[in-house]
């Protein structure tokens, strides 16, 4: 495993990690989830992610007993705060008793003292900023977080959170976590350059385009039962790749894969590690077999020509 700092921070993270996103708790069963686990430790993942809304709260308990057989200095664990968790007025957002609640909630089904991340998961534009940052920083105060950080917060709005954390001699946000894969770039544009200005990292989710750059997903064909395109409660994540344009894409990028030797996932996760901003990937295996196959795209180095190839597919 190859390991990156994250942002200007001294952490160093698994340039794969795991995550938990409609799987654990959820569509996967409890012990595939933990061997899935366990697998991705063996192998040098040091970084697992979950959130609180993740099957409500079901996948922090499937992590937390995952790896309370590992040392805990030897994982990094994150999880999130603000969608909601129940149906009361403060059930859900960033403000001061729904962070503060939810974290300790989380430490709770996490079995855990701390987390090295806690991730605004989106932006609350019903919470001051400083509000929700003054609270993180409190909470890392008490060794219950170590580093605070955002999920799909906007170049603006992580630029509000670095200048109020500066001027109330806050902790900084450390690292974003957004959507990035071949089929969608928008960090590239503002994201990662304000990112790359104040020292944020980027841990990355969806790499592969809810399973889309695994080229399982044919244009006239039918998906493969059981996968993500033939859930109802999932069919709504996927389905801005599944359009004609897309695949058209995908089919094109995978015969690259094939002249380069290695799977479409392979050449996709490759292609997100070609950004220094970037820390992680996280993905979403619910199998061993997976974990193992999208972990060898850390050995695959892309040729300039190969990159260029790839960005004549993706600009069209």
């Amino acid at each position: 495993m190859n390991y990156r700092r994250l942002g200007r921070t001294g952490l160093k993270v698994s340039e794969i990690s795991l995550g938990s996103w409609l799987t654990y708790g959820d569509s996967v069963e409890k012990q595939k989830a933990v061997t899935t686990i366990e697998t991705a430790y063996d192998l040098g993942i040091n970084f697992f992610d979950t959130a609180n809304v993740y099957a409500r709260g079901e996948a922090e308990k499937v992590v937390g007993e995952a790896l309370r057989n590992y040392d805990r200095e030897s994982y990094v664990l994150s999880t999130k705060v603000f969608n909601p968790m129940g149906e009361g007025p403060n059930d859900r957002g960033l403000s001061r008793k729904h962070v503060f609640e939810q974290l300790h909630a989380s430490l709770k089904r996490l079995g855990e003292d701390y987390v090295d991340i806690y991730y605004c998961h989106r932006y609350d534009p019903n919470t001051p900023v400083e509000e929700t940052l003054k609270t993180i920083d409190d909470l890392i105060r008490q060794g219950k977080i170590l580093y605070a950080g955002v999920s799909e917060w906007s170049a603006a709005q992580i630029e509000e959170a670095v200048r109020i954390a500066d001027k109330r001699l806050l902790d900084r946000i450390v690292v974003n976590q957004p959507v990035y894969n071949m089929l969608n770039r928008y960090i590239e544009k503002e994201v990662i350059p304000v990112s790359e200005k104040y020292g944020i990292g980027q841990v990355v989710f969806s790499p592969l385009a809810q399973g889309v750059l695994t080229g399982k997903y044919k244009k006239g064909v039918m998906p493969p039962k059981g996968s993500r395109a033939t859930k109802e409660d999932q069919q709504k994540f996927i389905e801005r790749f599944m359009k004609e344009e897309m695949l058209d894409k995908v089919e094109k990028l995978e015969v690259i894969a094939n002249e380069q030797g290695v799977k479409l996932s392979q050449l996709a996760l490759a292609w997100i590690l070609r950004q220094k901003n970037v820390a992680s990937a996280i993905i979403g295996a619910s199998r061993p077999e997976q974990v193992k196959e999208n972990v060898e795209a850390i050995h695959i180095k892309l040729s300039e020509d190969t990159l260029n190839q790839l960005e004549d597919i993706l600009s069209k």
